[in-house]
C-alpha cells in the first residue's frame, strides 16, 4: 500500500513498507522509481521492513521546484521519520550519493550500504560538459531525448526501436530527472570530509565484472568513512542482481 509523507519544503513524498524487522531504505539512482528496487523486497522482507519510495520528480511524488540537493537530503529524512527506530539505507548509483550525502548530513542511521557511487568515473571536464547538455535538454523539454543521452554516454546498449518498446514511456516519465543525479554527481569527486562524519557502519559494494572505476570508487568511499569497508561482488555489473546482493544486505545490515 502506497503511503505518503511530506517533506520540509511541502513536496508530498510517496513510499511502500512492506515486511517486518528493522527499517531499510533503498534509494534509487537515475531513471528509477520506487518500482525498480521491487525485486528486493520478496529477497528482504523477512528480515526488515522493506521502503521504496519515488524520488521527487518521479512516480507519485511531488516535484517542487527549484530542485536541490538538499531538497532530495531532506525528502529522505522525513521517510526515515516515518519510523521509531534508526533506519538503515541501501543506495545503488547516484542513490548511494544521496544516501551518504543523507548520512552525513545527520539523518540517523543504523548502517549503511553503498553500491558502486559513480564517483572519479572520468574527467571533472567531461562529466560538467555532459551534465550541461542534460540540463539543456531537459529545459527544452525533451525527457526522450534526455534518456538516450544519458544511456549512450554510460556505454549502455542503445537502440533507436527502444524509443517503441512497452517501457519506454516509463523511462521517458523519468526523463528530466536524470539533470537531477547529475547535480548529486557534482563534479564526479569524492566528498571525502563530508564522508568523514559519517558514523554509522558502512559497507561499499561493487561488482567484479564492473569496470575499474567502480572498484576505484567503493575503494574511496571505504577510505573515506571511518571503520568502513570495500567488498567485491563476484560476477555482478553496475546493474546488479538483487538475489546476489541480498545475502550481503542481510549479512552485514544484520551483524
Amino acid at each position: 500500500m502506497t503511503s505518503f509523507v511530506t517533506s520540509a519544503d511541502g513536496t508530498r513524498i510517496a513510499y511502500e513498507a512492506q515486511g517486518s524487522g528493522p527499517p531499510l531504505i533503498l534509494v534509487g539512482g537515475a531513471l528509477n522509481d520506487r518500482n525498480s528496487a521491487g525485486g528486493y523486497v520478496p529477497l528482504l522482507e523477512d528480515a526488515f521492513t522493506v521502503v521504496r519510495y519515488d524520488r521527487r520528480g518521479r512516480g507519485e511524488s511531488g516535484d517542487t521546484r527549484p530542485w536541490s540537493v538538499e531538497r532530495e537530503i531532506e525528502d529522505l529524512k522525513a521517510v526515515a521519520a516515518e519510523f521509531d527506530e534508526p533506519v538503515s539505507v541501501y543506495g545503488h548509483s547516484s542513490g548511494a550519493i544521496l544516501g551518504l550525502a543523507a548520512v552525513a548530513a545527520g539523518l540517523p542511521a543504523h548502517r549503511v550500504v553503498t553500491y558502486e557511487p559513480p564517483f572519479l568515473t572520468e574527467q571533472p571536464e567531461d562529466w560538467r560538459a555532459f551534465a550541461e547538455q542534460q540540463r539543456d535538454l531537459a529545459a527544452a523539454g525533451r525527457p526522450g531525448d534526455a534518456v538516450e543521452n544519458f544511456i549512450r554516454h554510460v556505454g549502455a546498449p542503445w537502440d533507436p526501436a527502444m524509443r517503441q518498446m512497452p517501457f519506454w514511456a516509463g523511462l521517458e516519465a523519468l526523463g528530466h530527472t536524470v539533470t537531477y543525479d547529475l547535480q548529486i554527481v557534482g563534479d564526479s569527486s569524492v566528498p571525502v570530509e563530508a564522508l568523514g562524519r559519517i558514523e554509522a557502519p558502512l559497507l561499499s559494494l561493487y561488482g567484479g565484472d564492473s569496470p575499474q572505476w567502480a572498484e576505484t570508487s567503493a575503494e574511496a568511499v571505504a577510505a573515506a568513512v571511518p571503520g568502513a569497508r570495500a567488498l567485491s561482488v563476484p560476477g555482478q555489473t553496475h546493474n546488479s542482481d538483487p538475489a546476489v546482493l541480498s545475502p550481503h544486505l542481510k549479512a552485514f545490515l544484520l551483524g
